[in-house]
């Protein structure tokens, strides 16, 4: 069962807004008023945001009910130092792909866990948009604040904020309240799936006997992760899953089974450049939400080179990948001058199309065979 935390009664629900495409200022206004979305969507969409190696990814339902995944950093992102939110760089980037989606609030707010780099951007964000339903594991432990400076200030500040909304804490194998499309949690507060997801439960052969140290103890290993499914699509999120929870999901057997996308755990730090894990994934197409100098290790992507994949996408040129990035068509971000998003399309069938807005490049993607 779902437990609701200081739960009060929302805004009632309405989506959407006039889309700059030729509508009447008169015809906006009373789509507004009604809740009726302007955008007719067979399809869902999903942002992933430069946050300079943090982590914001917006997810646009069918329906039009938005699924943020955390808000990158407050202020600069040189601490957690909230400001005005009208110069918080990172909630106003949210902010930009919000507006390209047509979307107004959001609808589900889920935090992966509280590093800065994840939640820090709550409080100014919520200044910005109304946020409807705040999700998320438990308190930090004071050993995380140890490591992660800001952690526990984080987390504060997300407990103001879902004070004007809907709280819930989710555990592994419950699906969150989107009715047009199934986003099933995975992993949270340490836990993991018991038993596996629907298809899943292939036994992995490539796993080793233990599984590999995270680079943080405390914090990183109860993230909260998620499958989201549209008809024959599937997404892989685990924010920054690593350790035993992340082996656990892969071994003996793959509790998630084989996803179309995946987004790369850790920002692709060192401690994800695990065969096991993309072994139990099998992902068509990884993305790596590394910046410039943060994720984005060199053995990561000699792991991915060495996968049968048929792409990677990057938020950013990763310095210390070096030669080991993939072509400039497939990153958003060259360096810290420009705050690309990359955009994915996928349909009911199973198909998929990633845009690159810097350069144009988009591909699209089939089906998964059968």
């Amino acid at each position: 069962m779902w437990r609701a935390i200081a739960a009060v009664n929302p805004l009632m629900h309405w989506r959407g807004s006039a889309r700059r495409h030729g509508l009447k200022v008169s015809a906006c206004l009373l789509c507004v008023l009604l809740g009726v979305s302007t955008k007719s969507v067979a399809s869902i969409e999903i942002y992933f945001i430069d946050v300079e190696g943090g982590q914001s990814t917006l997810i646009v339902t069918p329906a039009h009910h938005s699924l943020l995944i955390d808000t990158g950093w407050a202020g600069d992102g040189s601490g957690f130092q909230p400001g005005d939110p009208h110069t918080a760089r990172d909630a106003n980037r949210i902010l930009a792909a919000a507006r390209d989606a047509g979307v107004t609030a959001i609808d589900y707010l889920l935090l992966t866990h509280f590093h800065i780099d994840h939640a820090g951007g709550v409080p100014e964000l919520s200044q910005l948009m109304p946020i409807r339903t705040f999700i998320a594991h438990s308190a930090p432990s004071a050993d995380a604040e140890r490591t992660s400076p800001g952690t526990q200030a984080a987390y504060e500040a997300y407990l103001a904020a879902a004070s004007h909304g809907v709280r819930l804490q989710p555990d592994p194998g419950q699906r969150l309240p989107l009715t047009d499309l199934e986003a099933i949690v995975v992993s949270s507060g340490g836990s993991t799936l018991k038993s596996p997801l629907a298809g899943a439960g292939t036994v992995n052969r490539s796993c080793p006997e233990h599984a590999a140290a995270p680079r943080d103890l405390y914090e990183n290993p109860r993230s909260t992760g998620l499958v989201v499914r549209y008809g024959r699509f599937r997404f892989l999120d685990v924010g920054d899953l690593t350790g035993q929870p992340l082996y656990d999901l892969a071994c003996p057997k793959s509790l998630v089974g084989a996803v179309d996308v995946y987004l790369v755990a850790h920002h692709g730090g060192p401690d994800v450049a695990i065969a096991e894990t993309f072994a139990a994934f099998r992902p068509r197409v990884a993305v790596m939400n590394n910046g410039v100098s943060k994720g984005g290790a060199r053995n990561t992507f000699d792991a991915l080179h060495r996968l049968p994949l048929e792409d990677v996408w990057q938020l950013h040129a990763s310095a210390e990948a070096g030669d080991a990035n993939y072509q400039p068509a497939r990153i958003a971000n060259l360096d810290t001058s420009t705050a690309y998003w990359i955009k994915l399309v996928a349909n009911e069938d199973g198909s998929f199309r990633v845009q690159n807005p810097r350069t144009g490049e988009s591909r699209s993607y089939p089906p998964r065979p059968r």
